[in-house]
Formats: C-alpha cells, sequence, structure tokens
C-alpha cells in the first residue's frame, strides 16, 4: 500500500501506528503467509473498502482488512523461500535435486539472524518439496547439514539451524560438545556422529582425546543399560580404528557384553535400527554352537525392522528350511507373534520370499492373525490402535488369499471368531464380515442373527442392570485378565500338542469371550425400567398376577417384572420365561394354561394390580 493509504488507515485506527512498516510493506505482488489461510499473494488494495484483495494457495481470491491480519499475516520479502519458489521455480528445483544444503542455507538467511526453529524450518521446506516428498528428501539431507561447516544443526527440534558467519567443521563442533558434556549417553551419539561426518586425517590428532572419553564412558558409565553399553562399544571399535588403532585392548570388548544368552532379547529391543545387522553377526561370532537357536528366539519376539533383519540373517545363512518349519509349527502352536505375522502378510507376494511363505498362506493363519489381534486387545489399555488389525482392515485381497482353501464350515467358525474379537470395532467386524460373505454367501447367516439379537429391547430393573453391569466388569477386568497370564504361563511350558494346561486354559478362553460378548449384547439392549408404565387392564411387565386353578380353586400370586429378575421362590418371574410369556396380555377373567413342575394347568386370571404401587 502506498503512504497515503496507510495514513488513512492508520487515521481510522489509531493502534495500528506501531505497524506502520508492516503496512507499507502490503504491496500488490508481494506474497504472504496468514496464520489460517497459508501461503498467497496479494493483489490490490481497494482504497474505497480500505481491503487488501489476497489469493491464497489453493482457495479463491480473498478481500481482508489489513487492520484485522495485521497480527495473523506475516508479508515475505523477496528472498523468503516461498517467494522465490513462485518466482524462480526452476532455480529452486534445481537446488532441491542438486544442491539441497544450498537450498536450506538460502532458507535461513531470509530469517531474522539467519536462525530458526528445526520446526519451523520443516514446515517451511515441506511447502516447498511437497508434503510427500518431503520426508524422506530431508533424511538424506540432514546428514550432508551434519558434515557442512557452513551451518550449525541442534540436536532437539526445539533447538535452531544457524547460518554460521565463519564455518565450522564438523569435527571441531563435535570436539566442543564432546568436552563439554560428561553423559556417557550423550558422548556415544557424539562419537556416531563423528563417524557420520567423513573425518579428515588432519583432524584426527584432534579427536584422541574423543576415543579417550568414549573408552572411559562405555567402561566406567553405571547410566546406560546394556543396550547403550554395546552400541557405544561398537562405536568406540569403529572411531578407534579410523584414528589408526586397533580394536583389541578395549574393556569391555563387544563379545562380553552379549556373552549372557538370557538378555539378548532386551538389548534387541533398544539397539538402533542401523546397528542390527551388526549386531547379529555378533551374535553369530560369539556364540558359534548356539547361533542359529538364539536367532529363533530373538525372531520369536522381535519387533519392527529387526523381524525384517532377523529372517534375512536366517535365510543368508543357509537356514531357509528350517525357517520354513519353525513358522509352520509355531502357527499350528498359535505362537506367532503380531510383528512376525505383519511380516508374513505384508511379504507373502514378493519374489524373495514367497516360495517361504505361501505354504503359511491358509486359514489357520488367519486363525493365528486373530488370536494375536485379540491377545494384543487384551494387553493394551485404552483405544490404541493395533497395527495388524488395520494392515487386515486395509488390505482388501488378504481375506479372500487366506480363505482360498477354506470350506464353508471353517470360514463359518473363523466368522464367529472374527464376531467375538475386542481388537476390532463393530463396523470394522462387519466390513470384514462382508469380505468373508462374498466369498461364502451362507454366512449371511452370522450378520442376520447379530442383527436380530441387538434389535429386541429388553425390559430390566435397575438393581438387575447393575448385577448385570457388575459381572461384565468382573469378567472384562479380572477374569480375561487373570485368563491371559494363564495362557501366558502354560504356553511357557513347552509342547502345545500335549500341553493340558494351555488347552484348558484356552477353553476358559473361548468360554469368556462368549460371556464378555453375550453379556456386551444384553447390556447394550437391556432399556431400564421402574415398571411405573403397567397398567391392570392386562398382564404387563411391572404387574402382580392372581391366578385360581379352575379345578381346585387354589389361589396363586405371581409378579411379573424384567428380564433378569426371576426369583422363583418369592414367585417372581421373568416376563422372557415360558411362564411370563404365557401370561402376558391376558385379561382379568380370561384363562390360562401353563406347566408348573411339569404338570398342566388351567387357571383364571382373578386379579392384576401394579407392582410400582405402594403395597398396603
Amino acid at each position: 500500500m502506498n503512504s497515503d493509504a496507510v495514513t488513512a488507515i492508520i487515521a481510522k485506527t489509531p493502534a495500528l501506528k506501531a505497524h506502520k512498516a508492516k503496512l507499507e510493506a502490503m504491496e500488490p505482488g508481494s506474497y504472504c503467509m496468514h496464520r489460517s489461510w497459508g501461503f498467497g499473494q496479494i493483489k490490490s488494495y481497494d482504497e474505497s473498502s480500505q481491503k487488501l484483495h489476497i489469493d491464497f494457495k489453493g482457495k479463491k481470491s480473498h478481500a481482508m482488512d489489513p487492520a484485522f491480519c495485521v497480527n495473523t499475516m506475516e508479508v515475505l520479502p523477496a528472498n523468503h523461500i516461498l517467494s522465490r519458489n513462485e518466482t524462480e521455480p526452476a532455480k529452486i528445483k534445481e537446488l532441491i535435486e542438486d544442491n539441497p544444503v544450498q537450498l536450506v542455507i538460502d532458507t535461513l538467511t531470509a530469517y531474522p539472524n539467519q536462525a530458526a526453529s528445526a520446526i519451523e524450518l520443516e514446515i517451511t521446506l515441506a511447502q516447498v518439496i511437497g508434503e510427500e516428498k518431503f520426508k524422506r528428501w530431508f533424511s538424506g539431507v540432514k546428514k550432508q547439514l551434519v558434515k557442512d561447516p557452513r551451518i550449525s544443526v541442534p540436536a532437539k527440534k526445539t533447538d535452531v539451524y544457524v547460518v554460521r558467519e565463519e564455518p565450522v567443521s564438523a569435527e571441531d563442533e563435535i570436539l566442543e560438545a564432546f568436552n563439554s558434556t560428561r553423559s556417557a549417553r550423550r558422548r556415544i551419539t557424539l562419537a556416531e556422529d563423528l563417524l557420520a561426518a567423513s573425518i579428515k586425517e588432519d583432524a584426527k590428532p584432534a579427536l584422541q582425546s574423543v576415543l579417550t572419553g568414549l573408552i572411559e564412558a562405555v567402561r566406567d558409565s553405571n547410566q546406560i543399560d546394556p543396550a547403550e553399553r554395546l552400541y557405544g562399544a561398537f562405536v568406540r571399535d569403529e572411531l578407534s580404528r579410523i584414528l589408526g588403532h586397533g580394536t583389541t585392548g578395549h574393556n569391555p570388548p563387544q563379545a562380553e557384553l552379549i556373552k549372557e544368552i538370557r538378555g539378548l532379547t532386551a538389548i534387541a529391543e533398544k539397539i538402533p535400527v542401523h546397528f542390527q545387522s551388526r549386531f547379529l553377526d555378533l551374535v553369530k561370532e560369539t556364540h558359534p554352537l548356539e547361533w542359529r537357536d538364539i536367532v529363533f528366539a530373538l525372531l520369536k519376539t522381535s519387533q519392527g525392522k529387526f523381524t525384517t533383519e532377523c529372517i534375512n540373517f536366517l535365510i543368508e545363512n543357509g537356514q531357509t528350511d528350517e525357517l520354513a518349519a519353525t513358522l509352520a509349527r509355531w502357527k499350528t502352536e498359535q505362537n506367532l507373534r503380531a510383528p512376525v505375522l505383519l511380516w508374513a502378510i505384508k511379504n507373502r507376494h514378493s519374489k524373495k520370499f514367497s516360495k517361504l511363505l505361501q505354504p503359511l498362506v491358509t486359514p489357520r493363519l488367519l486363525s493365528s492373525i486373530f488370536f494375536a489381534i485379540d491377545y494384543e486387545a487384551l494387553q493394551s489399555s485404552g483405544t490404541r490402535r493395533i497395527p495388524l488389525g488395520e494392515v487386515l482392515s486395509d488390505d482388501p485381497d488378504l481375506i479372500s488369499d487366506l480363505l482360498a482353501t477354506a470350506d464353508t464350515e471353517t470360514a463359518r467358525d473363523l466368522g464367529n471368531t472374527l464376531l467375538l474379537n475386542q481388537g476390532f470395532e463393530e463396523l470394522t467386524k462387519k466390513s470384514l464380515l462382508a469380505r468373508f460373505i462374498k466369498l461364502f454367501p451362507s454366512l449371511q447367516s452370522l450378520v442376520a442373527g447379530e442383527s436380530e439379537t441387538k434389535d429386541e429391547q429388553l425390559f430390566v430393573s435397575r438393581s438387575s442392570y447393575e448385577k448385570k453391569r457388575i459381572e461384565y466388569e468382573e469378567i472384562v477386568s479380572r477374569r480375561i485378565p487373570d485368563n491371559s497370564k494363564a495362557i501366558a504361563a502354560a504356553r511357557e511350558h513347552g509342547d502345545l500338542r500335549e500341553n493340558s494346561e494351555f488347552k484348558m486354559a484356552k477353553q476358559d478362553q473361548s468360554v469368556l469371550m462368549g460371556q464378555k460378548t453375550q453379556l456386551e449384547r444384553d447390556l447394550a439392549r437391556a432399556r431400564i425400567t421402574d415398571f411405573a408404565e403397567a397398567t391392570t387392564e392386562q398382564i404387563s411387565v411391572g404387574t402382580i398376577v392372581d391366578l385360581r386353578d379352575v379345578i381346585n380353586g387354589r389361589a396363586v400370586r405371581y409378579t411379573l417384572l424384567g428380564a433378569w429378575d426371576s426369583d422363583p421362590d418369592n414367585h417372581v418371574i421373568a416376563y422372557k420365561t415360558p411362564l411370563g410369556q404365557a401370561l402376558l396380555g391376558k385379561k382379568t377373567g380370561e384363562h390360562v394354561k401353563i406347566k408348573i413342575a411339569g404338570a398342566s394347568h388351567e387357571y383364571q386370571v382373578a386379579g392384576i394390580t401394579r407392582f410400582a404401587d405402594p403395597k398396603v
């Protein structure tokens, strides 16, 4: 805007005088970033309405009062990377592809003091690179930034990237940080950064102190766990080799740190991803006679990328047949854990693993998947996502692949297992069941049976509802977790085919799951009532009925209450019982034939009163 327009706006709103420079920067053609609307370009200023017309990216032109947006919109300088991405797209594209470090420097240069927080920088660059490509692009660029002497790279996202006035070598920066900390964990991390920085020959003498400090940290610190100590020993030996020293004589040696087989699983869970392959090599070197059994044990409890590392390691070391046999055995024993199952279903069509996995892709594998999802749901609290369940939902071909060799009865059993599974929401169950029905149309009855059960309401008293709810809580919070522990304990006893404790615990699990599901359905259908709606015109839920035997004239009184209120000793009957159903709808004077204790009786309704009325 020109000076006259700015003067007019300030005259109208004197408080804007402090923002005069920012208002003057709102010139047509300038690019801007609005807190809510995002990136845009100022197209014009209408003096009559005193409004800016701004084209925001992906949105229509928007008229905006400068007084309104002065605190919510930033006018970007011409050298800002977002502005340049519009004015010199070819140059920016070239930097993205060929000189990404310079792109980062150019981006930082537009900020005050040539510094920006890691979060701020990443948000800006993501808009230039594109959200989908940015993460992979920047992960590679960060490695280059660490090595570049022109940029100070922060250790935390809350710290800042800075363009240095005087370039500082990565080695000097790391050396300074190393000498300023006594934390063993931090020293291991900094030494790891040195390895990534491609140490120059002339810097090696100055880095001897880093090696000395690292040796002490790995050997003496009581602040690091076994996984950190092992990785620290690996970094120590690599740095020693690069600096021209041997790797022998350092204590403790890497092999010493993994000599105890019992602790290897805990170590494997915490080591860095890029160290996993080296870790497995080290296991084989340290345990030449037992390494195969150790790696299979690690695979059984593995997580994430370590699962793939273990499988690749076994195959590369000639254990493909043993791996196939072991996976088949684990499937039979219901011992396939979620990470291994995830790996199997994701790689079932890969050329590398198809021969290994095709024999596993059977209905029994789907049973293992359901078991693993159910187990994880029982172990977790709240609404934590279950990756195996998400893959089963997202992969449209997985169920058809697994049921390719199934007969109708097997598919029905698996469909029922799905309906009882705790790891899926009801809508997801229906979506998955639809895939079953597409393959086996006769399974439509599973859905029909479920909907019939849910549609009918149950009239219940508040006291009986509370009893059912307490029963449900007891099953969910105590009996099912106790059963899960019993299954886990029984599994440790060995061969599941002859493990009676495991079989009994699994049978108990089926019973508990059935009870839980039935209670959930019943509680969902329950309608709590105080029976005040009952009338005396006919027998209904909440009435007291006087009956007279038409043969001997003997009188009997029944109270007809909710579905869960039966108390035969006190002549209280639930309306869902055969006797209750026979009485419903009868009026005074009408006859009813019923069976009591196996004998047929004919009664006349002598009177009807309301249970909710005060008792005289």
